[in-house]
């Protein structure tokens, strides 16, 4: 069983691996170097580029191609929260424990740190065909990074999210913006992996469903922290949901029920998956930390 000390040493891996591919703090602009920089290295459990490297292994990748691809997805995650935390968003203080960008640079600063970050996650990734033997897969891969944080995925589910704030919303609506505005980055973290390490479009695809699964169960257990969690554990706030007057999937089926479904989201997506796993259970022990997780 994966613990937390587990998901702390593999996201300092990671963090060997893709802090290097930042850019250097020099030059007139050295400030949004800093306030990326700031921004990556709050810490995080890295989960999506962690599913993305699993991914890519359980399919027999064993190359460099994949690690640019990683430090892109943590970009975008990371500009996405830079983003998510300004005054005209969600207004948060904190984020990883740390106070957020718009706290310590300045709103302005922060809006073009998010900026750069996403612009500079596609310049990172383009740099992994300077290893592929197969085109083909990392223009795949590149454009499900595109489809899937853009309008098609995370961003549209902020728009809606965003709309739909103080408003009452159904739990149809409700799906849309988990699959949109979290789950589309984890698909994209599963499919990349895979289609780099050269799986066909119906394996991808079966990630994105299993994928789908695993981000919404872990979005609805973002939504029972935020009532039930520690905000010591947690780097941020409680109760923001609430504060916001944002209806969350805990607000609408309740806790118990909540609880429940991400029991299930997780033990149907453990199931698909082991239909491609082999004897490697590292992805079903990280399915299972993330429905036990409390932070």
């Amino acid at each position: 069983m994966i613990t937390k000390a587990d998901i702390a040493e593999r996201a300092k891996q990671i963090d060997e691996i893709i802090m290097p591919m930042m850019p250097d703090i020099v030059g007139p602009q050295k400030t949004i170097y800093e306030v990326m920089e700031y921004s990556m290295s709050a810490g995080g459990k890295r989960i999506r580029p962690l599913l993305m490297l699993e991914t890519y292994k359980m399919f027999g990748g064993n190359s460099k191609v994949v690690e640019p691809f990683m430090a892109a997805i943590e970009m975008i995650h990371t500009y996405s929260l830079i983003h998510d935390d300004l005054p005209c968003m969600d207004d948060d203080e904190y984020r990883r424990g740390k106070k957020t960008a718009h706290v310590v640079y300045g709103e302005a600063m922060a809006l073009l740190a998010g900026d750069a970050l996403l612009n500079f996650a596609y310049e990172t990734a383009a740099s992994a065909f300077s290893y592929v033997d197969h085109m083909a897969d990392a223009a795949r891969a590149l454009r499900y990074l595109g489809q899937k944080s853009g309008v098609y995925g995370m961003i549209g589910g902020q728009v809606v999210d965003v709309e739909m704030e103080g408003k009452e919303i159904d739990l149809e609506t409700l799906t849309f913006i988990h699959q949109k505005k979290t789950s589309a980055l984890i698909e994209a973290s599963m499919m990349i992996g895979a289609a780099l390490a050269g799986a066909g479009n119906g394996e991808v695809q079966m990630m994105k469903r299993i994928a789908r699964k695993i981000g919404i169960a872990f979005q609805i257990q973002d939504d029972i922290l935020d009532v039930i969690g520690d905000q010591d554990k947690l780097g941020k706030p409680i109760g923001s949901d609430e504060k916001n007057e944002k209806t969350t999937y805990v607000s609408l089926v309740g806790l118990e029920q909540a609880k429940e479904d991400v029991k299930k989201l997780c033990e149907d997506a453990k199931a698909q998956l082991n239909l491609f796993i082999g004897e490697d259970y590292f992805l079903m022990d990280l399915i299972d930390f993330l429905i036990d997780r409390d932070y």
